[in-house]
């Protein structure tokens, strides 16, 4: 075959396919693929926010464990490597080029057979699989995409186990209206007999998972923060709760219970970039984009605020679909907003900066810059900084990528 190239072919398969596969169809291409999540010992991972978190302690810990992990996170920040993670590194060039070429070539067949070109995300969960089975991971931890019911990643037949993070209203559109409905849809991960691992802070999200566990006779564990008891130093209080989730997770899981030696350099390890990220002396960065992710970020920007004895300024942008209203109201509310930089982000889906200024300046904040582009609004932010000031970038993950693009010296990149 020709060689194409991988990320400008998948980058561009939005632009010319529509239709998203039924999970079944799905199934169908893991089957020409040899069916490469068979006999991988794999840990599904749902939930509104935390989910990559949690992925992030199960690799670490794993890993100080001596296992070889997988892991399939969405979305990248800087390069579509990220998406696979062998023992927490993204995989090399040509393992990601070997694994395009395999789906490819199944993809053209499927297609003279009538099915459907695969979305992006079909098409880079598949390659996933490709790679995590020819590197012979000991455990595959999956992160689901948007919901979890109907997500191509629950294809996956029989996991080792299903941890459901923090529940809360995101994508209702798609998933519902309320608490309930949409952790139903996060509770269809759940198999017949596979434990299930949750975040039980939620009462409402609770007893949907807790019914819907029942139903398919699935042991559940309900994990609270306090439920952890090892010492480690957390980047954000709401971090606390997802090691506890990876570490109950573990704990079922694991033939052999860890020592908490291990369980402690794993927490204190791991590394889950653009979540409450400090990226230069007093500059964070952290994806917050939903209802939940505000007020997890506000209860951590509000910790240091208070420890440091600061003020703060904000880099702000968000895409069009979040409840942005929400967000700002919830920022200039609860934070001691000293100036907002707005940054317009290279997306279709990026909001209007000016609907965003007049939204921050209705909220009594009255020093806000429309400051373009985010390669501009960073610099702007920056040069605008003084000594004994925070300066927090916050408000979609898109963002954060194209910050951490500018910060790599790499041009911006859609995500």
């Amino acid at each position: 075959m020709k060689e194409i190239k991988a990320e400008e072919y998948l980058l561009n398969i939005p632009l010319w396919t529509k239709k998203k596969n039924s999970l079944d169809d799905v199934r169908r291409f893991a089957e020409k693929l040899g069916n490469p999540d068979e006999g991988m010992k794999i840990i599904h991972v749902a939930g509104t926010n935390g989910k990559g978190s949690v992925c992030a302690y199960l690799t670490s810990i794993l890993g100080q464990a001596g296992y070889h992990t997988g892991t399939f996170i969405s979305p990248h920040l800087i390069d579509i490597r990220e998406r696979f993670l062998l023992d927490g590194i993204m995989v090399d060039k040509a393992g990601f080029q070997k694994a395009f070429e395999r789906v490819y070539q199944v993809t053209r067949q499927m297609m003279e057979d009538g099915y459907c070109h695969p979305t992006f995300f079909e098409f880079l969960f598949l390659m996933g699989l490709c790679i995590f089975r020819e590197n012979r991971v000991d455990y595959l931890i999956l992160e689901t995409g948007l919901g979890g019911r109907l997500d191509t990643t629950n294809i996956v037949r029989r996991p080792e186990a299903c941890i459901i993070t923090s529940i809360s209203l995101e994508h209702t559109e798609y998933l519902g209206g309320t608490i309930e409905l949409i952790a139903g849809e996060k509770a269809g991960i759940i198999k017949a007999n596979v434990p299930v691992i949750y975040d039980s802070s939620v009462p409402e999200a609770s007893a949907v998972i807790e019914k819907r566990a029942a139903l398919m006779n699935s042991p559940s564990y309900p994990v609270c923060a306090d439920d952890l008891d090892v010492e480690a130093v957390y980047p954000a209080p709401y971090q606390r709760m997802n090691a506890a989730l990876a570490c109950k997770a573990l704990q079922v899981l694991l033939p052999e219970p860890l020592n908490r030696s291990i369980l402690k350099e794993g927490i204190g390890n791991m590394r889950w970039p653009g979540r409450m990220e400090q990226v230069m002396p007093d500059i964070y960065l952290d994806g917050a984009h939903n209802p939940g992710g505000i007020a997890a970020f506000i209860e951590a920007a509000s910790q240091i605020i208070q420890d440091k004895g600061m003020e703060c300024s904000l880099l702000f942008g968000v895409v069009a679909d979040k409840d942005y209203c929400g967000m700002v109201e919830a920022l200039c509310k609860s934070l001691p907003i000293k100036r907002v930089f707005l940054a317009h982000m290279d997306s279709k889906r990026a909001l209007n900066t000016e609907l965003l200024s007049e939204l921050f300046c209705s909220n009594g904040i009255s020093r806000v810059t429309d400051a373009g582009n985010v390669r501009d609004a960073f610099a702007q932010a920056i040069s605008h900084k003084k000594d004994g000031e925070l300066l927090f970038c916050v408000g979609s993950l898109y963002l954060i990528g194209e910050i951490k693009a500018v910060l790599s010296g790499r041009p911006e990149c859609n995500i």
